[in-house]
């Protein structure tokens, strides 16, 4: 069977300027050059599913943390043609509150999350702040929510959600973080999002220092090089390299570019 050929696109929702390169690697970095951060969802389409990948965050929580948001990542489907309503399904790829908000604008949303992600969210570990810190309560009470509404679907390791998109179990960053694997016209393009921040925290290798488990995270940079086309296949979680790399759709001032057209280089 020919699997499906999907378009894959990363629109940029708020950006975090004022970073610097000490605080990007859990490794120590002597350098204090600027290293910014870019926020992200991504959306999947083939012209029967529109998939979205993780929900972002709001206005409350960029001002309490410090964010420059620059749109709400759920109005910003609207510059691919799509409503909320239009969303049929939500991947989770884990429940950080720059990834898993919003999620009530999302009304006809069934949302995929790993077994092991909401048992983190909301377990022992919780109790210190060391972990919780990176969670908003009230995103993590809205799934629980949705639990009990019938509207999540778990899953456990590596599955496919849909014929040519696999679920793939990374942990590391988190207790149940899950990475996407999806079938495109120039090969598989895998969404690491937040097992891998930046180009360069795998290729170091030196992980984003908000970390459960140092070892399952770096083991996760083989599984993505193991899942991808290519090197060139693989999209970090919150580089503005990407928006660099990848050609823009539509007004470039939308922030939304397109991953399932070749980059404009090799990474």
């Amino acid at each position: 069977m020919r699997l499906p050929d999907y378009e894959i696109y990363a629109l940029r929702y708020a950006t975090l300027q004022q970073r610097t390169r000490r605080e990007n690697f859990i490794a120590q970095d002597p350098h204090d050059d600027p290293m910014p951060m870019d926020y992200f969802v991504w959306l999947i389409r083939d012209g029967e599913r529109n998939i979205l990948v993780d929900t972002g965050f709001n206005a409350r929580q960029a001002q309490e943390r410090g964010r420059t948001m620059l749109r709400c990542p759920i109005e910003s489907l609207a510059l691919l043609g799509l409503a909320p309503e239009d969303i049929q399904d939500v991947v989770l790829t884990h429940l950080h509150y720059d990834h898993a908000g919003n999620i009530d604008l999302l009304p006809n949303a069934r949302f995929h999350v790993q077994d092991d992600e909401l048992d983190y969210a909301c377990g022992r570990h919780m109790c210190h702040g060391l972990f919780r810190h990176a969670y908003d309560v009230e995103d993590v009470v809205s799934l629980v929510r949705r639990v009990y509404a019938d509207r999540v679907q778990f899953h456990q390791g590596r599955e496919e959600l849909a014929p040519g998109i696999e679920l793939i179990k990374i942990g590391g960053h988190t207790k149940g973080l899950q990475s996407l694997r999806v079938h495109t016209a120039r090969g598989w393009v895998v969404l690491a999002s937040d097992a891998s921040h930046f180009y360069e925290n795998m290729e170091r290798p030196s992980p984003f220092p908000i970390v459960f488990h140092v070892g399952d995270m770096v083991a996760g940079y083989a599984t993505l090089r193991a899942a991808a086309a290519s090197p060139q296949h693989i999209i970090p979680g919150h580089d503005p390299l990407v928006r660099a790399r990848y050609p823009f759709h539509g007004d470039p001032a939308h922030d939304i570019v397109a991953l399932h057209r070749p980059p404009h280089e090799a990474l």
